[in-house]
């Protein structure tokens, strides 16, 4: 009696390398969090809630994640591409500049601690104040504002969150252009 012949079964896993610069020490400390040193600073970040494996060795990150089809390969690249993010911001930086747009009413926008002021945005009476995220650093030059740090996420979501800020509801967008607006995103931070 011939036998079936045997199908190549599908791996449990993905797994995916990345080559570590050498002006870059990365610690990893289970389950999966990745502590990444450089010459601006330290980023670190917890990827246990993506069912990652992190191991190092020798100068290569080798990323294992459990599972099978693309939301498995999906996972898998998302979490490199974070360390990938770790690793260039703690050697070169993140920067989002954004512009001041006033039509109707000049605002007045200072930084004051860890918080962003923004007086007379659209002829209020009360000053909004926008909290900003430790680890950014924020800068008004004329009409733009300048956000710089080492950490990706951080500097995205202090963007956000003053874009977010200075919405204009209630009022037609097409006429009252108002607000504070990303124009660009560049690696560096100068």
């Amino acid at each position: 009696m011939a036998q079936a012949p045997a199908t190549a079964t599908k791996p449990r896993f993905q797994e995916d390398s990345l080559t570590i610069p050498p002006d870059v020490k990365v610690e990893i400390t289970p389950p999966a969090t990745v502590r990444v040193k450089g010459s601006l600073g330290v980023v670190e970040k917890d990827f246990s809630h993506a069912g990652a494996e992190i191991g190092l060795e020798g100068g290569v990150l080798r990323i294992r994640v459990y599972g099978r089809g693309r939301r498995c390969v999906a996972r898998l690249g998302t979490v490199k591409a974070h360390i990938k993010n770790m690793i260039t911001g703690v050697t070169q930086g993140f920067m989002y500049k954004l512009k001041i747009v006033q039509s109707h009413f000049p605002m007045n926008v200072k930084v004051q601690g860890n918080s962003l002021v923004i007086e007379n945005f659209a002829g209020e009476k009360y000053p909004r104040v926008i909290t900003l995220p430790e680890g950014v650093k924020v800068q008004v030059k004329g009409d733009d504002v300048i956000i710089t740090g080492i950490d990706k996420y951080l500097v995205g979501l202090a963007a956000g969150q003053i874009e977010l800020g200075t919405k204009i509801t209630r009022k037609d967008l097409r006429k009252f252009l108002d607000g504070i607006y990303i124009y660009e995103k560049k690696v560096g931070m100068s």
